[in-house]
């Protein structure tokens, strides 16, 4: 649901909202998540990132004389009548992209059954992203999502924006609990002007959003990171337990120690995983499933390696 009241505190100044201090504990998780994603952007992603993430195409630098073997489609006529021999066109790559993170930031994100919650992964995620993004001279924006817009912070580059970028998922508490994916990727797609990278980091458990998704991906490169807890998947046997929706906060009562109930439980969550995956292959996305616990580092090499398969084929 739209609250224009919402919209407009999203994009009030950000140093104005951002004047209270941090509290020692988030200093202490930024500092820790920057020092980590900042070596494993430079060792482990960074020649990955270069080359799988094009720029916005090429841009004229100067004219030479023609050499054998120049590709005769760049000769320069006009020069080359002037100065009565061959000259050619120099082009280069416009590397400057713009990488935008479109993040969860719904109460269903604070679960967590192994080392962290899925927001704390979500913010090792997008720190990672955004420090590969910024060593290649890429600028990096952030839309935070709940069922409202609660944060923009416009794309831009530098490692102090970063760490803003960082703080601001790490640190929001957020004013609602639900989730709508359906506005977050329409405010991608209004604010976003150019072409860009978006990583949209969800667990996708919300509904209605796959048109505003395939729009966003008609006009984005947009790479959905799923991330998904061990729990998610499947209920472990502990006998009468009581459920909260950490959305709604409706609580249940569950038998775990039934296996029927347990086999429905696996078998809705298997298939709302097969229904994502195939909405993301109808819309050639390169989708990437992080699991909470485990390394997040190797599904995001895994998705540079495909797309460099792809790019070399």
């Amino acid at each position: 649901m739209t609250r224009p009241a919402d919209a407009r505190k999203a994009e009030e100044p950000q140093e104005k909202r951002s004047s209270k201090p941090l509290p020692t504990e988030l200093l202490r998780q930024l500092r820790r998540i920057s020092i980590r994603t900042q070596r494993l952007a430079t060792q482990e992603l960074s020649g990955s990132y270069h080359s799988v993430f094009k720029g916005q195409g090429l841009s004229f630098r100067e004219v030479r004389a023609y050499a054998p073997g120049d590709d005769v489609r760049w000769i320069d006529w006009n020069v080359s009548a002037r100065m009565s021999e061959a000259f050619v066109k120099v082009f280069v790559e416009e590397r400057e992209m713009t990488v935008m993170l479109v993040v969860d930031a719904s109460q269903s994100e604070q679960f967590g059954t192994r080392r962290a919650s899925k927001a704390q992964i979500a913010a090792e995620i997008c720190a990672l992203c955004a420090f590969s993004a910024i060593k290649n001279n890429d600028r990096v924006g952030l839309v935070l999502a709940t069922e409202a817009i609660e944060r923009l912070v416009p794309p831009l580059k530098g490692d102090k924006h970063v760490l803003r970028v960082v703080r601001e998922i790490l640190g929001h508490e957020p004013q609602y609990t639900g989730t709508n994916l359906k506005l977050a990727l329409e405010t991608l797609v209004k604010v976003a002007k150019r072409r860009s990278v978006a990583f949209v980091v969800s667990d996708f458990f919300a509904t209605g959003f796959e048109r505003a998704l395939a729009l966003a991906a008609a006009k984005h490169d947009v790479i959905p990171v799923m991330i998904v807890d061990p729990r998610d998947e499947e209920l472990p046997d502990v006998g009468l337990a009581t459920f909260e929706d950490l959305e709604t906060g409706e609580e249940v009562v569950v038998d775990t120690s039934d296996r029927a109930v347990r086999d429905h439980y696996k078998k809705a969550m298997r298939k709302l995983r097969t229904d994502r995956d195939r909405l993301f292959k109808k819309l050639a996305l390169d989708a990437v499933i992080v699991k909470v616990g485990e390394n997040y580092v190797n599904p995001l090499r895994d998705l540079f390696a495909r797309r460099a398969r792809r790019l070399r084929r």
